[in-house]
């Protein structure tokens, strides 16, 4: 019989609002195969500002880095995956800063729609990291947080937007990741992979910055 297909959960949002270190501390409490961002190793091993010439390699590392982590899932029999983002993040950021994204991109990342999708907002201080960070004003931060807002509209995905200190961001996160789940599992048949309907839901928008120092991203 068929393995189910994983339930797939992708942390995702603007810089610097703590995605990679949540990624992989859900993994770790739910015991769950997890995929990194391939932007972050593509740039460290780069060492310059990247151009358009760069989405295409990325997106193909991060599509690798993701069926690694379903192929674990597989191995392993989990029914859970974490993305420390995933290709609509790709499409976000190559249609904003070269004004196209590669159309197999955008149709990936359409097809490939996780099944739960932790909106980070920017409420937390912006701290530099070279090359991997451009974006300290808040307005700039808060105008990429809405961009990202707005491609999870139009691709209808289930969203939860994640805010406050770091215990609430991690909290908030596995509740969500929690409920989603059993939800997804009364709408599925006994023995039968989750429902692939998805329900559109826009959650509240996101407070002022936090006081409290972010983790790493």
């Amino acid at each position: 019989m068929a393995q189910p297909r994983p339930f797939t959960v992708v942390v995702t949002g603007s810089e610097c609002t703590g995605k990679t270190t949540l990624a992989a501390e859900l993994a770790a409490q739910f015991g769950a195969p997890w995929s990194r961002e391939f932007a972050r190793e593509y740039v460290d091993t780069k060492q310059a500002p990247l151009d358009a010439s760069d989405v295409e390699p990325i997106a193909r590392g991060q599509v690798a880095g993701e069926r690694a982590a379903d192929d674990a899932a597989a191995s392993r029999g989990s029914r859970l995956v974490i993305r420390d983002t995933d290709l609509l993040s790709t499409a976000v950021y190559s249609q904003h800063y070269y004004f196209h994204c590669p159309a197999w991109v955008a149709e990936s990342a359409r097809e490939q729609l996780g099944d739960l999708y932790l909106l980070l907002c920017p409420d937390v201080p912006w701290i530099a990291d070279g090359l991997q960070r451009d974006r300290p004003d808040d307005q700039a931060r808060a105008r990429m947080h809405d961009l990202f807002r707005s491609a999870l509209t139009a691709a209808g995905a289930l969203v939860v937007e994640i805010r406050g200190s770091w215990a609430e961001r991690k909290s908030q996160a596995a509740a969500a990741i929690t409920a989603a789940i059993d939800a997804r599992s009364h709408l599925s048949s006994p023995g039968k992979p989750f429902s692939g309907c998805r329900r559109r839901r826009h959650l509240s928008r996101c407070s002022p910055t936090s006081t409290e120092d972010p983790k790493p991203t």
